[in-house]
């Protein structure tokens, strides 16, 4: 833990709010521009700059922000969450559902349990997050719980489309890194729907990383057993190339070269009970797609 202790921050709110520097991820978004995910590390810190004391709240589990914690605990009055690393705030006892999540929320003093409306393991992360600022500030565990519990994701970030045939679009096309790509693969696969479809497009700005980031899409889409695959894209290519070499049937794989062919293959590929995932950078414009679907 940082210099502070969660008590003697909600003491200090009461006469002056306390600075905050919220990292939540060093991941490989715009590493085609910085070079690095060390490089990435450092213009976030740079957050730090002309902060007078501020109180840093960190992803643990994120293997450079840990690290950097590690050095920097005994002089910054840093706040961790997390998940695996031991953290000021962390959860336990995680149940993914389809559409929210439920966990135990340990703070130094108390705990609680956190019920999040929206899928996915990486909303408990941004409850966790949110639960850390809040504390900061000094606000009651009650109404912090209140506040995630009536949290509502903006359009085209894992927004869930029922279709009038019964399949389900997640409509995740806002924006796409590998990170993101990996954690909207990991919650498709845990659905119990019939068939798990991935629609992928190209993720952009990654520079010299590009080849390499568009492998482990691949590698993601193997290990988390998507049944059918569905790309367009140039850079997507190399996603579907690692899916075929690590096994995926190749009948199982679709490419197009635009949207539109694209489109009209899903609309006769899919049927009731499958559940679909649209993720690209935005600039692919996704969305489109699923504004078709939602006429068929």
């Amino acid at each position: 833990m940082g210099m502070n202790h969660f008590g003697e921050i909600s003491l200090l709110t009461n006469i002056a709010k306390p600075n905050i520097c919220v990292i939540t991820n060093i991941g490989t978004s715009h590493i085609g521009n910085l070079g690095s995910r060390e490089n990435i590390l450092k213009a976030k810190l740079e957050i730090l700059e002309g902060t007078q004391n501020p109180t840093i709240v960190i992803n643990n589990d994120n293997d450079l922000l840990h690290k950097w914690q590690e050095e920097n605990k005994d002089t910054m009055n840093i706040i961790t969450y997390g998940i695996q690393e031991a953290s000021d705030v962390n959860a336990e006892q995680i149940v993914l559902k389809e559409n929210s999540s439920e966990f135990t929320c340990n703070l130094p003093k108390e705990s609680a349990k956190i019920k999040v409306p929206v899928g996915g393991e990486h909303f408990v992360f941004n409850a966790l997050c949110a639960v850390s600022v809040g504390k900061t500030l000094g606000i009651e565990t009650n109404q912090i719980r209140k506040g995630i519990e009536g949290f509502e994701l903006t359009k085209k970030r894992m927004d869930i489309v029922e279709l009038k045939n019964g399949a389900k679009i997640i409509n995740d096309a806002y924006n796409a890194s590998l990170e993101s790509m990996q954690a909207s693969l990991k919650y498709l696969a845990e659905g119990k729907e019939k068939r798990k479809i991935a629609v992928l497009g190209d993720m952009l700005e990654l520079g010299e990383y590009t080849q390499k980031l568009h492998e482990k899409v691949g590698e993601a889409v193997y290990k988390n057993k998507i049944d059918i695959l569905m790309c367009s894209g140039e850079n997507i290519k190399y996603t579907i190339k690692k899916a075929k070499e690590l096994g995926m049937a190749e009948e199982n794989i679709y490419y197009f070269e635009d949207k539109e062919e694209l489109t009209n293959q899903l609309k006769e590929l899919i049927k009731e009970g499958d559940i679909i995932l649209l993720k690209a950078s935005n600039g692919m414009r996704f969305f489109d797609i699923v504004e078709k679907m939602q006429k068929i």
